[in-house]
């Protein structure tokens, strides 16, 4: 007999909720959506009607007490929140659906820095862990197909001695998300760098595991386009801890174009672009895989949903893992607001 699927509520209502989270939620067996909220009637009911498989309930911050925040959380039919919400506003949604006895899939990055994310797992440990409850980031790169199968290469081929990340290109005023008004006038570290920059260091990290882990880096940030400020490009020189070096390039605002990993390991080389892999191992012949392009949101969404149903969370939506990713980006722009003073990393 199939078992009843877990009641969720999407928490947000924007681009990211209505064109990925939507549809994951519907995909799923495991899952059923039971409400929407957003801060606003109106983005919640744009939500509501892309839904195929059934009609939610709508909640908003302009419908009255008994359609809050507040109000959805009370509700027994549903177990589980997806948040995607404004970087600075998300951690207090969190914390209140935890307090509610919710699981929680929180979109990245865990928080606007690294010390607001240690403050949200600490607060996760002290009202919420022991009972139970699920807290995971979403991270829909580590869940990408053709980045999994490259870092499942990369790793059995050893130690990396060299590697290259490069993710370049121009997010231009006409872009969908730069509509965003919080992302168009960020009050956060590293604006676009940070908001799309944590799936490329989520990427990054999965090439360097074990004793290829980041150790230390220097880097050195710029704005190029006025529209994207504070900064919009970091270009940072990291060290491993097995002594290894490599290069992590990452651009918002530059004409130039990429989107690439380039690793180098003591057993052959893996060479990533776009959603095509290329394997070459040492003294062995060269493999090349294309994989269909997806999101990964899909195959996020999933995963959690077996962890719910399992109760055994999935380590690679941990907010552990969250924070590293966070960290190594913050590192790169503490060093780039000290001319490439060298930082050391602590969480990787």
């Amino acid at each position: 007999m199939a078992s009843t699927p877990i009641g969720v509520a999407i928490i947000g209502g924007g681009i990211f909720a209505q064109e990925e989270h939507l549809p994951a939620v519907e995909k799923s067996e495991l899952l059923t959506l039971k409400a929407i909220w957003s801060r606003s009637l109106k983005s919640a009911q744009a939500t509501h009607d892309l839904a195929t498989k059934s009609k939610p309930d709508l909640y908003s911050s302009d419908s009255g007490d008994d359609k809050s925040f507040e109000a959805l959380l009370k509700r027994d039919d549903i177990a589980a929140v997806i948040l995607a919400l404004p970087i600075t506003n998300q951690p207090k949604y969190i914390e209140a659906a935890l307090t509610a006895g919710k699981h929680v899939l929180a979109e990245k990055p865990i928080g606007p820095d690294v010390a607001a994310g240690k403050k949200l797992i600490e607060f996760y440990k002290k009202t919420a862990a022991d009972k139970g409850l699920n807290f995971s980031v979403a991270e829909n790169f580590r869940f990408i197909p053709s980045i999994t199968y490259a870092a499942e290469q990369a790793a059995k081929l050893g130690k990396v001695e060299h590697f290259s990340a490069r993710v370049l290109g121009l997010m231009d005023k006409d872009n969908k998300y730069y509509k965003t008004a919080w992302r168009a006038t960020p009050e956060y570290q590293g604006g676009f760098l940070l908001d799309g920059g944590v799936h490329f260091a989520a990427a990054t990290r999965l090439f360097l595991t074990s004793e290829s882990k980041p150790a230390t880096v220097s880097a050195f940030t710029s704005l190029a386009q006025e529209h994207l400020p504070p900064i919009d490009s970091v270009f940072g020189i990291v060290k491993t801890k097995s002594g290894g070096v490599g290069s992590y390039q990452q651009s918002a605002g530059s004409h130039l174009s990429a989107f690439e990993w380039d690793i180098g390991s003591e057993g052959g080389r893996v060479f990533l672009s776009g959603s095509k892999v290329t394997v070459k191992p040492v003294g062995g012949e060269e493999s090349v895989k294309e994989f269909e392009k997806t999101s990964g949101v899909s195959e996020e969404v999933a995963a959690w949903a077996e962890a719910l149903k399992s109760g055994k969370p999935n380590p690679l939506q941990s907010p552990e893992e969250a924070l590293a990713d966070l960290e190594f980006l913050e590192k790169m722009f503490r060093s780039g607001e000290q001319d490439g003073a060298l930082q050391t990393y602590e969480l990787q």
